[in-house]
């Protein structure tokens, strides 16, 4: 296994929401590690793909069990799959993501997550200086036929502090994350070219990728930070 999903793992998750409480589980546990076995194997033939044009150094897939400690959702049990698929750093930036969950909510996102407080200030500070760069990744014919020409994620209603508010870039400044998503049915998940087709979209981002390493490894001046 490994390069296709099986139709097993959502006809359990779709069981399982239905059915979320430990008794249950536990004693459909053992279906439950058979399809994550299968799962894992896809998870690491897409890592084995992105290394074919890409530096990947982990895939982390998320444990199904829910922390309920702070949540208002006590239900134990995800009802999906999630694994993110990370970068070589410091000199690489950006990182990959999966998510298989029945009733077509399935998609994969790439981009900026959570950017450190240092880092959202340095691409800030390079689209106020310069935004043709990243606009023109954005308009790119190939690009945006997979990713769309705008991020998506949480931004500031005006502008940050130490920013001018009517500044021509300000649409990208007020920005806190730099996310970009697509969706997949159900069908196109169980299908046998997935695999490919989620290592095409993931490729067709790499023109951001390179873009926002080479800001996030520079100072404003165009000079390394990593030596």
């Amino acid at each position: 296994m490994g390069q296709v999903i099986s139709k097993d793992v959502f006809s359990f998750f779709s069981k399982l929401e239905k059915n979320n409480n430990r008794d249950w589980f536990n004693e459909n546990k053992p279906d439950f590690k058979a399809i994550e076995k299968d799962v894992k194997a896809f998870y690491n033939s897409v890592f084995d793909n992105l290394n074919l044009h890409d530096e990947i150094d982990k895939v982390k897939i998320f444990r199904i069990y829910r922390d309920v400690r702070f949540s208002k959702n006590k239900l134990p049990y995800k009802t999906h799959f999630g694994g993110s698929f990370h970068r070589i750093k410091p000199r690489l930036r950006g990182g990959y993501y999966l998510h298989l969950q029945p009733n077509n909510e399935s998609f994969i996102a790439t981009g900026f997550w959570d950017p450190a407080k240092e880092d959202l200030l340095r691409i800030r500070k390079e689209f106020e200086m310069d935004d043709e760069e990243i606009r023109n990744i954005l308009a790119n014919k190939d690009f945006n036929s997979v990713w769309g020409n705008v991020f998506v994620g949480d931004e500031l209603k005006t502008a940050p502090k130490g920013f001018n508010k009517e500044h021509k870039a300000i649409d990208l400044i007020r920005k806190k994350q730099f996310i970009f998503t697509k969706k997949y049915t159900d069908k196109e998940v169980l299908s046998s070219n997935f695999l490919n087709e989620i290592g095409i979209a993931f490729k067709t981002i790499r023109p951001f990728f390179d873009y926002m390493s080479d800001v996030l490894t520079t100072d404003l001046n165009g000079e390394s930070l990593i030596g």
